[in-house]
């Protein structure tokens, strides 16, 4: 078991799984402007860098994971031009502000949404030409058997697109980002969100995920052949694209 998957939202008995989902739903109607303030709207940037990896692959059918509010599917929508994209998560109240935002920019012909357990995906195998995930496969009760599904529902020569944020490992910013993300992010998150608990956890898991080398270790085992990884922002963030 990795760190991060030990650590859970809040205190009480339920799984991890089922506090995320809580977490989420709670926080929903404020987490764009929490996420594009926490992260100086460099969040935006982050996102397509990882949605070009995939642009030499041109895929029509994209499953995007831990869709959250919709924003990453909504920019691969416009930058690769699928005929398809779905957008899973286990939030229903994150998925609903999504369905929003897809209506008014009049994608619905292309994005949809579906409530799946990431664990346990719904769909057959090699379904998709392309997976997507931003800032939420940290988030995953079992991070092995969720790259697996991912993996699983890949076509042959598929792709995995993955953007998450990371703690820096270089001095000076390794000290700044740890003063920034245990003073200003969970003060400005409790503010906001009203959820303190919340914020706290976003935090530790950042902390607790693999990341780099390690990670890419992981991707190859749960099946993907090959495996890169670019820190972004002096290693706020990295990306990662495998291929089945």
């Amino acid at each position: 078991m990795y760190e991060q998957e030990k650590i859970k939202p809040y205190d009480e008995g339920d799984a991890k799984g089922k506090q995320v989902e809580q977490m989420f739903d709670a926080i929903a109607s404020r987490y764009d402007t929490l996420n594009h303030w926490m992260s100086l709207d460099i969040d935006r940037s982050w996102r397509r860098k990882a949605i070009s990896q995939l642009m030499p692959f041109s895929p029509k059918e994209i499953l995007d994971i831990a869709t959250g509010t919709g924003d990453f599917a909504i920019q691969t929508a416009k930058m690769l031009h699928p005929t398809r994209l779905v957008g899973a998560d286990i939030s229903e109240g994150m998925m609903n502000v999504g369905r929003e935002k897809v209506a008014r920019e009049h994608l619905d012909d292309i994005i949809s949404f579906a409530k799946e357990d990431c664990m346990q995906l719904s769909y057959a195998d090699e379904s998709f030409d392309a997976v997507t995930a931003a800032f939420g496969i940290r988030n995953f009760a079992d991070l092995d058997q969720g790259l697996k599904e991912m993996c699983r529902v890949l076509r042959p020569g598929g792709h995995l697109s993955v953007v998450e944020l990371t703690h820096p490992t270089r001095f000076p910013m390794k000290q700044l980002f740890k003063i920034y993300s245990h003073t200003i992010l969970p003060a400005y998150g409790r503010l906001v969100s009203k959820d303190k608990r919340a914020y706290r956890y976003l935090t530790a898991t950042i902390e607790a995920f693999p990341q780099g080398e390690e990670m890419m270790g992981i991707l190859l085992k749960a099946g993907f052949k090959s495996a890169s990884f670019k820190r972004l922002t002096f290693g706020i963030c990295t990306m990662y694209l495998a291929e089945k």
